[in-house]
């Protein structure tokens, strides 16, 4: 039983690999910039509006949505567009930024069998722990789902039960400076970690004379979810394996001591010191204020440093995470969901917010105005997204996606991610892998035998 859920999460790698290979990239950047992007284009109206109306006007629900780049400002229009053509009353709280705290809140609500919350965003890998506190879609969506990819909706499908609907992917890339990589002579983005460290460094010296605040390299080095995909994505990179391979714990190796080791080594010199305190944020305005060289994010941030009120507009493109010397290029999987509780008082009305949230039209919206990932292949291939998110090459497409662990902790799965990220913020903040790789390995064995 745990096994076959498990095994379903593994699934959503290939969906979401062909999701990418079809589609796109990102959102808006100052406040009022991102702002001024999300209204360009008008929100979708909403479909059968008349009947749902008449069923349940005047009914109000409470949707926790996204906090990270424009998501908060997308999630906050749809929801003015659903009041206003349906008479549900939505309001939307944005979910905390760190994706292992918003599991926290979600997991507090379930367990007190809250109703405060009707709708909520899920992360990837938690339809398994949460698949007993969402009600089954499948009687009312199974129409609408057959639209998405069938690998994500099958990781969404919990014991025959469809417990929650795709709302958008994700996957790790490489943003890097155009104007900068061609005034040092670089004439391509780096292919190997070494080839990064090597040119963040010459770039950052270089551009330090009129921006001291200029750095070489930035991404997610908080003690949050966001460091496992970075952690994962390093270590795989380099040859080191997935953190858990074939159901055994093969962290601590020599190969991810070594990446981990020169992570750790670059830390206040091509990195900022306070990168380790870094999450998604953090990284999009350091690079899209002009304040660094590379960056590794997710890919709504291509849409934020492509608006008006960005200092690298027209500056700057995406490429394939680096590689270390024995391992491919790779990029963590990631995406989000949407979810009825099943302690809502007012289900039908939830549900109808997420089938409006997760329709063709508002995917196409989604990925117009905030260039997240459709699941919906349709959506992916319609020629305005593609012409709004032109950036996405057939290198990046085709690049390996790696998962993290879930499927072999299932429900402990919050406590392995944390374990591994706290273990790896202190490798970042000083302690060598040696010392710290046995400690992680310990704490995700036991954790393996619950």
């Amino acid at each position: 039983m745990r096994h076959r859920r498990l095994v379903i999460v593994a699934g959503v790698v290939g969906a979401l690999a062909l999701v990418v290979s079809l589609s796109v990239a990102v959102a808006g950047s100052k406040k009022s910039t991102r702002a001024k992007a999300a209204t360009a284009v008008s929100a979708p109206a909403v479909a059968n509006a008349k009947a749902i109306r008449k069923k349940y006007h005047g009914q109000k629900i409470v949707f926790v949505g996204d906090s990270v780049g424009n998501g908060h400002v997308r999630d906050t229009r749809l929801a003015k567009r659903f009041t206003h053509d349906t008479g549900i009353k939505v309001k939307v709280v944005p979910h905390p930024s760190a994706s292992d705290q918003s599991y926290a809140q979600l997991a507090r609500a379930f367990a007190s069998k809250s109703s405060s919350i009707d709708v909520a965003m899920i992360d990837v890998v938690w339809p398994g722990a949460f698949a007993p506190y969402l009600v089954n879609l499948k009687p009312k969506l199974a129409k609408l789902a057959k639209l998405h990819i069938g690998s994500i909706i099958a990781n969404d499908t919990i014991k025959g039960r469809l417990v929650a609907m795709p709302w958008f992917g994700d996957y790790g890339i490489l943003y890097y400076r155009t104007d900068l990589l061609k005034k040092y002579g670089y004439k391509a983005p780096p292919k190997t970690w070494a080839d990064l460290f090597k040119m963040a460094k010459k770039i950052q010296d270089g551009e330090r004379g009129s921006n001291p605040n200029f750095t070489g390299f930035v991404f997610q080095g908080n003690a949050y979810e966001g460091l496992t995909c970075n952690a994962l994505e390093w270590i795989a990179s380099a040859g080191g394996g997935h953190i858990i391979d074939n159901g055994k714990v093969t962290i601590d190796n020599a190969k991810a001591r070594t990446v981990l080791d020169a992570m750790r080594t670059q830390i206040g010199k091509v990195t900022p010191q306070g990168v380790t305190t870094y999450q998604e944020d953090q990284t999009e305005h350091a690079f899209d204020s002009g304040d660094a060289a590379f960056a590794r994010n997710w890919p709504y941030q291509y849409g934020i440093g492509a608006t008006a009120g960005s200092k690298v507009k027209g500056k700057f493109n995406v490429t394939v995470l680096p590689h270390g010397a024995s391992g491919p290029s790779v990029g963590t999987v990631g995406g989000w969901q949407l979810a009825v509780s099943k302690f809502s008082k007012h289900q039908g009305a939830a549900i109808e917010l997420v089938r409006y949230m997760t329709s063709p039209a508002v995917e196409k919206f989604d990925a117009i105005t905030n260039s997240n990932v459709p699941t919906i292949v349709s959506v992916a291939k319609n020629k305005a997204v593609v012409k709004k998110n032109p950036y996405l090459k057939p290198a990046i497409a085709s690049v390996p996606r790696v998962t993290r662990p879930a499927k072999f902790f299932g429900t402990h799965y919050n406590e392995a991610s944390k374990d591994v990220y706290q273990g790896i913020n202190q490798i970042l903040t000083g302690t060598p892998a040696s010392q710290v790789l046995p400690q992680i390995k310990q704490k995700l064995q036991l954790l393996l035998k619950k």
